[in-house]
Parts: structure tokens; sequence; C-alpha cells
């Protein structure tokens, strides 16, 4: 959908096809960031044993720095979508400007914090004196390239804020492509390029990030005239970042509070052997999988609720996230059925085990029943954010990890075994979806009040 003389493209036209514009492409790009682990997962994994343990170290610290990345990014797409909806685009402009300023600072700081931290934080996850000097040739380079995985995140949020996602995804893609490409030339040495090993994998990934910033940059200020250079003003960018960093650090907390989650119920399910823990692994994963539509969904409510509540069409936003409610109910109940008929097959395509097999079936045939109204948990998080509103976002989000699915976990297992843990997941994700959907009806309600009575004033 293109924009009238660079006017906002979400407010106007059929809901559900700007929805879709904005989430399939951002699906794909999503795809493509996985791609990115795997490709270097498997080359590095054709060095060695070694190898792959060391590089199985730095995916928590990946993981940490792609929650900032993204939550600066959330951030960032709140503020632009709101403020191209209200047509303020030069407004927008500068806030692009300083948003590109916070990534570049961002990077800085992540490259002097790792780089001064290498040592105690990996000892600190387990490695020792065989893996650590791996870890420390991969990381040195991992952080160099920081700025040129900060900056794209913000850019590539400003184009989907102005209702453009296909031309991140395009642009995500072509640099998993460079990635997959670049990572067995530099690791193993091929066409006459020196062998790099692990070096060579983490360069990879610097050359393509550095791809994807220049990309994006080009795009927002050659094509889309989105960079104001007349925003040098101290008191205005930090006006900017504040705007941002309201909703970028609750998405930020969000993101890093999960993995601590999984990590507690991997510890409770362990109790039941390892054959349960390799079962849960292959339910999780199918889990994501599963979950990547509605993942896309929550990002792409953001940008087409922000731009919405911006040009001030209330009743549009309202349509709009009643539609992601319905898509969610439909695709979350399909996802189940198809799971709960499947799960033996799939689980006996990763592994013989018998154990694992029924733990991973138990799995797909109890949480998935819950996954219509995650969606509606997961849609909320996108809108809340969208309106200036992220604390009830957090709090949906904390409320489905911390407060309601690990407590229940860790109870449920004692009184039901293996199965409470599983009805914990389906039952934490139903009171989320419950509680985010009351919570955006009464909040928004409220704030259009606020709203509508201001501009009467």
């Amino acid at each position: 959908m293109k924009a009238a003389a660079g006017g906002p493209r979400l407010t106007q036209g059929p809901i559900g096809r700007s929805i879709l514009s904005l989430a399939l492409p951002m699906m794909f790009s999503m795809i493509a960031l996985i791609s990115y682990n795997l490709a270097d997962t498997f080359f590095i994994g054709q060095l060695g044993t070694l190898e792959l343990a060391a590089i199985s170290f730095t995916f928590p610290i990946g993981f940490i720095v792609g929650s900032i990345t993204m939550g600066f990014g959330i951030g960032t797409s709140s503020v632009a979508s709101r403020l191209f909806g209200a047509e303020k685009r030069d407004e927008a402009a500068r806030v692009t400007l300083h948003a590109i300023l916070l990534g570049f600072l961002t990077g800085i700081v992540v490259l002097t914090i790792g780089v001064l931290t290498i040592d105690p934080v990996f000892r600190l996850l387990g490695a020792d004196d065989t893996t650590l000097p791996i870890i420390q040739r991969y990381m040195r380079i991992y952080y160099f390239g920081g700025i040129f995985l900060v900056v794209p995140m913000m850019t590539n949020s400003v184009l989907r804020a102005a209702g453009d996602a296909t031309t991140p995804a395009k642009i995500m893609s072509i640099a998993a492509v460079l990635n997959i490409v670049l990572d067995p030339i530099l690791i193993f040495g091929l066409f006459g390029v020196p062998a790099l090993g692990v070096e060579g994998a983490a360069i990879a990934t610097v050359l393509a990030n550095i791809g994807t910033m220049i990309a994006s940059i080009s795009i927002v200020y050659f094509r889309e005239k989105l960079i104001s250079f007349q925003g040098f003003d101290l008191h205005l960018i930090v006006d900017s970042w504040r705007r941002i960093l309201h909703v970028g650090i609750p998405s930020m907390t969000s993101s890093l509070i999960a993995p601590m989650t999984t990590a507690f119920i991997t510890y409770q399910v362990a109790q039941f052997g390892q054959e349960a823990v390799a079962g849960f692994g292959v339910a999780s994963r199918m889990e994501g999988l599963s979950l990547l539509a509605l993942m896309a969904l929550s990002a792409a409510t953001t940008p087409f609720v922000g731009q919405n509540y911006g040009a001030r069409h209330f009743d549009r936003v309202q349509d709009g996230v009643n539609w992601c409610y319905r898509f969610s109910v439909f695709y979350g109940l399909t996802v189940a059925a198809i799971l709960a008929v499947s799960a033996t097959w799939i689980a006996t395509a990763f592994t013989d085990n018998e154990n694992a097999i029924a733990t991973a079936t138990m799995h797909m045939r109890i949480v998935p029943i819950s996954y219509a109204v995650l969606g509606a948990a997961m849609v909320v998080n996108g809108a809340f954010n969208a309106i200036g509103k992220p604390m009830p976002a957090m709090w949906v989000s904390l409320t489905r990890t911390a407060l309601v699915y690990a407590p229940l976990a860790f109870l449920f297992a004692r009184l039901f075994g293996l199965v409470g843990v599983f009805a914990a997941a389906c039952t934490a994700n139903f009171i989320a979806g419950t509680l985010g959907y009351t919570w955006f009806r009464s909040v928004y309600r409220k704030q259009v009040s606020q709203e509508e009575a201001t501009a009467a004033a």
C-alpha cells in the first residue's frame, strides 16, 4: 500500500489487508534473523565439537543484545507511527535522526562493556580454559559489530512505522543470504580466502549487518527523505530519546524476563529425566515456529495502531485490534488441531526415545489449546506500546511468564507431575490473554475519552 504524497499508509483501506501487509513481511524478517544463527551454528559445527560448544556459550549474550535492540526498535516504531498518523512528517524525520544517534551510542556502549567483560561474564556462564580462547576470538569481533546491529533495527522500525514492512523484509532476507554465503568462505577459506575459523563466522555476520545498515539508512534518507539534520539540538535529542525509551525499556524488560522463565521451566522438566528435557526441547522448537505468525501479528499491530491513533481514527484502532483477536483465535485453534493430530509423528521425526516422544506429544496436545488466547495477549502488547502505554504491556508479559507460569509450574509439577508443568503453561496463557484483552479495553476507552475531551477544550 503506497503513501499518497508521503502521507500515512495505514489509515485508509481494508483493515485486514493493511495489517497483513505488515505482518507477512515481518514474519519473513523473523525467519531471516533465525537463519543467521542457524547458519553460524551449522558451519561452526563443522569445525569441531569444541568450537560448537564455545559458540553455544555466546547465545545468551546474543539474546540480551537482541532484546536491547528490539526494545529500542519497538520504541522507535511506537513514536514514529503516531507522528506519521498525525502527518507530522518533519517531526518524524527529526526522531529518525535521533533514533539513529541512539543506535550508534548503544552500539558503542555494548562494544565497551562487552569487550571489557568477556572473561568474567563467560566464566560465570561456565566457559573453561578450553573454550574461553575461542569465545574471545569470536566475541571481540561480534562486539565491534554491535553498532551495525542496532542502527538497522532503528531505521527498519521507521520504515515499518511508515507502513512499509516489505522493504525491511527484503533487506533482512538479502543480508541473511549474504551471511550464509560468506560463512563457509571465511570459516573454511574458500576461493583463496584465508581460513579464519570462528572469526570468519563473526566477520560474516558483521559484514551482513553492515550491508543491512547501509541499505536501510540509504532508503530512509534518499527514498523516504526521513532524516533531518536540523535536529542537532541537545534538548530535542533528549526529548526524542525519552519518548523512545519510554516504550523501549519496558519492552526490553519483558524480553529479558522470558528466557529466565524458560530456564526455570527447563529445570522443572529436568526433574523427570533428561529424556523429558529432550522432548520438551522438541516441543519448544515447534512452539517457536508455530508462534511466528502471532509474533509477526503483534509486531504489525504497533505501526497500524500507532498511525491510526496518531490520526485520531479511534474506531479504526479498535476495529483493527478486534480483527487481530479474530485472526488469533482462528490461527490458534487451527495450529492446536494440527499439532494434536500430528504430535507423535513430529516427535518421532526428532528422536526415537519413547520418553522424549511422550513428553513432546504431551506438550503439543496440551499447551497449543491456549494459543488462541495467547495471541490476544501478544496483540495487546503491540497495541499498548503503540498508544504510548508500555507499562500495561510489560505487566501482561510478566504476568504470563514470571508471575503465573513459573510459580504454577513449580506447584503443579509436585501435584500432578510432568503434565502439571504443561497445564501451568496453558493456564498462564489463558490468564495473560484474558487480562490483556480486559485491560486494553479499559485503558483504551479512558485514553480516547481524554483525547476527545482535550480536543473539545
